[in-house]
């Protein structure tokens, strides 16, 4: 697709257990173009958070296949060593917001000092420089300065997670990539979250993977959406299509089971469960749950390319 930032072509991880081989993400492909905003949605385990700790390189030990193309400004990120990556990419051009990340600041530490410490080691700049560029980023987010000398114990929920986007902040990424970050929170600090997210994509320009199980959520940021099930990109649409018009069977029942406030409409829901990672199906890996499912889905479906580099992956689109 012309004016790629950001793209993920073809990327596999599978991760080794003592039951047997998971194949978290397989095959999975998409771009972005500069300040545009990804949704990544499907239901749990579904392989969404593989998926962004493949981009950021956070994998666990017994990952066992790791491989794809990832190119950022035209750099395959995958080229790079460890050092590198660290030097050049890892908050520094691209940052992340981890799932549970009310948990991810450590309870004995005041906030100022996690904050500043990517900038110190990273971009080598002096301690009152970093509190100073901490100061702004945290007021940027709508926190009060006099909490960067505060213990996290002392901050509610929302505010963390507030100081966690600061923190994300703090190097300018081109790329920000958020998984779930509204999950733990109630339904007025998700939308204070959104709010936020939606206001810091518009005034820097920032491009973000926002991830989540949440459909009508992501109606929120996205300009593309990737529906991910069973470990597979089933369905990579521009948003408007996705949220008016979905084209896969899953991306169509998703969008079916969720509530309307301006018109009235029928309830649906996926029947059935998610197949297991560790032996996915023969063929089509919605088969069992589709209601269109017919012969050939015994068959790996083909990707089927529309527009704009958009695709689908189902026999239904197959023209004889």
């Amino acid at each position: 697709m012309s004016g790629e930032h950001f793209s993920v072509k073809n990327l596999v991880i599978y991760y080794r257990t003592m039951k047997g081989e998971v194949k978290a993400v397989d095959n999975a492909s998409f771009s972005l173009s500069k300040g545009e905003t990804l949704a990544i949605i499907g239901e749990s385990g579904c392989g969404k958070s593989s998926l962004a700790k493949g981009i950021m390189r956070l994998l666990p030990r017994n990952v066992s296949v790791y491989k794809g193309i990832i190119l950022f400004n035209g750099l395959n990120l995958m080229d790079l060593d460890e050092k590198e990556f660290t030097n050049k990419v890892r908050w520094n051009k691209i940052t992340y917001v981890p799932q549970a990340a009310l948990n991810s600041l450590n309870p004995v530490i005041k906030v100022g000092e996690q904050m500043i410490e990517p900038l110190i080691l990273r971009q080598k700049i002096s301690k009152s420089e970093a509190f100073d560029r901490a100061e702004k980023a945290l007021k940027a987010v709508g926190v009060s300065e006099v909490f960067l000398h505060r213990y996290p114990f002392e901050l509610s929920g929302g505010m963390k997670q507030r100081v966690i986007i600061a923190m994300s902040l703090l190097t300018n990424p081109e790329l920000m990539i958020l998984d779930e970050p509204t999950s733990s929170l109630d339904v007025l600090t998700q939308a204070n979250i959104m709010n936020l997210l939606k206001r810091i994509k518009k005034e820097k320009n920032l491009g973000m993977i926002f991830i989540t199980h949440d459909v009508s959520l992501s109606s929120e940021l996205a300009d593309k959406v990737a529906v991910m099930y069973a470990g597979q990109i089933v369905e990579f649409v521009d948003a408007e299509t996705f949220y008016s018009d979905p084209k896969h069977p899953y991306s169509k029942k998703l969008m079916e089971s969720v509530p309307t406030l301006r018109r009235d409409k029928e309830l649906s829901f996926i029947p059935g469960s998610p197949p297991s990672l560790l032996d996915p199906p023969k063929g089509c890996r919605f088969a069992e749950r589709c209601p269109f499912a017919f012969e050939k889905c015994v068959k790996d479906p083909p990707v089927i390319y529309m527009n704009k580099g958009f695709y689908v992956r189902c026999w239904l689109y197959v023209k004889e």
